[in-house]
């Protein structure tokens, strides 16, 4: 009885087992042989974990938000405390602190010249390797010329979005479909809204508003809308399938052309050449110089044609529909030269990298709610992400490698990623509906975004150099307020 409480006491203290104590009853202090004591495995009390989560369900949703923000505002601080160890504990040589947010800063980490920690060599005389700039023999400082050099290095600020939009329009009957494309911004600094019947003229300059044109006459609607390069010419696409031309400083209709049995919901010029696509599966191509008998049909989707957009070098186009398929022509074929079936739902969203050629980027709708991005020179799928809701518009920054995406279904919010990591780098909300309408600004600096809550917003996206105070304005598109 008296072993048997001993026993139960010394396991209950995890010292012993039952078998290290009858070792230890039967055999002598002579034979037993001199070693570690063994001490059994603790499995069960992991206390690191059960601690972890215990603080973060202490946690409130408020905490855990900032803790993330902090978490990003310290990444500067990370980045300069590890070059610092290596240069201390290895050597690296390190001068400049690494952004956290570049694409390749592991591979640059990676890239430095990798030193053992512990190396067998001559010591020689040291000869300074910074003509004569190493640190006086009489500082205190316990750091090397390298360490000291990357801590006077200068630091990046830290980038900052406003998530508050500097100019709020009302739009009255802007149509909450996912087909459309009514929105654009011209060369010439103009914003051309369709809502209803009725094509609108906002000038950004000035805030002034013209009425362009009002297809209720013909009981027709407009459905699409489109400025060429140089932002002279509107093209306007129409329920009963018809493609107008306006000249948007004279306020008249140059021309309008046929060919469509159904709705026109996409358009993109390509110099003087307008390509148009519809519900009815057909893509147009026309030259406005030419008769209309020179037309080119690109027949390649089964369902509506809903996304249309030129590379910049005006030798593809890129086309997507309701057929979640994404088609790439040339300026030659009557055939698509690249069909991309990866996409679950309508491919609306397209955009050509103004930064990296042949690189495409398309987003699909409810059921698919990716990003994809394709290789357009050999063909080959690249990456892809899930954003978690309906892709309704990409647009590409033209001064860094970074684009924004609008969204429907479930978020109805703007993103703005950065290429090729895929990393948001902001995230904006203000849309009570789905953002189905985008466009850029002719200085590549703000956007403009379009809802089915009958608003549109502007916001400061991609400027270089930013207001420290934001003004919020809300005008009428209809009623200029002084």
């Amino acid at each position: 009885n008296g072993k048997n409480q001993e026993i139960n006491i010394l396991n209950k203290m995890n010292i012993f087992s039952e078998c290290e104590f009858d070792h230890l009853y039967s055999s002598s202090p002579v034979s037993v042989k001199s070693g570690d004591r063994f001490i059994p495995a603790r499995a069960g009390s992991n206390w690191s974990i059960n601690f972890h989560y215990a603080n973060e369900n202490c946690r409130s949703h408020n905490q855990n938000h900032r803790s993330k923000d902090a978490g990003a505002d310290t990444g500067k601080d990370a980045a300069a405390y590890s070059a610092l160890l290596r240069n201390e504990l290895l050597g690296a040589g390190i001068e400049t602190v690494p952004d956290p947010h570049t694409d390749d800063r592991r591979h640059a980490v990676l890239s430095q010249d990798s030193h053992s920690l512990f190396r067998y060599t001559i010591h020689a005389k040291r000869v300074p390797s910074d003509g004569g700039n190493e640190v006086s023999p009489y500082s205190l400082s316990p750091l090397s010329n390298k360490s000291h050099k990357l801590l006077r290095s200068p630091r990046k600020p830290a980038r900052k979005i406003s998530k508050i939009p500097f100019k709020v329009l009302d739009a009255p009957e802007l149509q909450d479909d996912f087909y459309l494309n009514l929105v654009d911004w011209s060369a010439g600094n103009l914003l051309s809204v369709g809502l209803g019947a009725c094509v609108y003229l906002w000038s950004a300059c000035t805030s002034q508003v013209t009425r362009l044109c009002d297809l209720s006459v013909d009981g027709d609607s407009v459905t699409s809308v489109c400025w060429n390069e140089r932002g002279s010419l509107v093209a306007v696409g129409t329920h009963k399938g018809f493609v107008q031309i306006w000249d948007a400083a004279g306020g008249r209709k140059l021309t309008s052309l046929e060919g469509h049995s159904a709705r026109v919901g996409a358009l993109a010029w390509n110099g003087e050449q307008l390509s148009s696509g519809s519900r009815d599966r057909v893509i147009l191509q026309r030259d406005i110089r030419t008769p209309p008998s020179a037309e080119r049909r690109l027949q390649g989707h089964r369902q509506e044609v809903c996304g249309l957009k030129w590379s910049p070098d005006h030798q593809h186009l890129a086309s997507g529909g309701n057929d979640n398929k994404l088609l790439v022509w040339n300026s030659s074929s009557l055939l698509p030269v690249q069909q991309y079936s990866d996409h679950l739902a309508a491919v609306k969203a397209i955009a050509w990298s103004p930064h990296q050629h042949g690189l495409l980027a398309s987003g699909g709708g409810t059921a698919d709610r990716c990003l994809r991005f394709w290789n357009t020179l050999t063909g080959q799928a690249l990456q892809s992400t899930d954003t978690g809701s309906q892709v309704c518009n990409l647009a590409w920054s033209k001064h860094a490698n970074e684009l924004v995406s609008t969204h429907g279904y479930s978020q109805n919010q703007i993103l703005v990623w950065k290429y090729p990591s895929l990393t948001q780098v902001a995230k904006l909300t203000g849309h009570s509906y789905r953002v189905l309408y985008l466009a850029v600004s002719p200085d590549g600096e703000a956007i403009v975004s379009g809802a089915g809550d009958e608003t549109l917003r502007f916001w400061n996206v991609f400027s270089k150099t930013r207001c420290t105070k934001e003004s919020k304005s809300v005008l009428n598109l209809f009623t200029r307020i002084r």
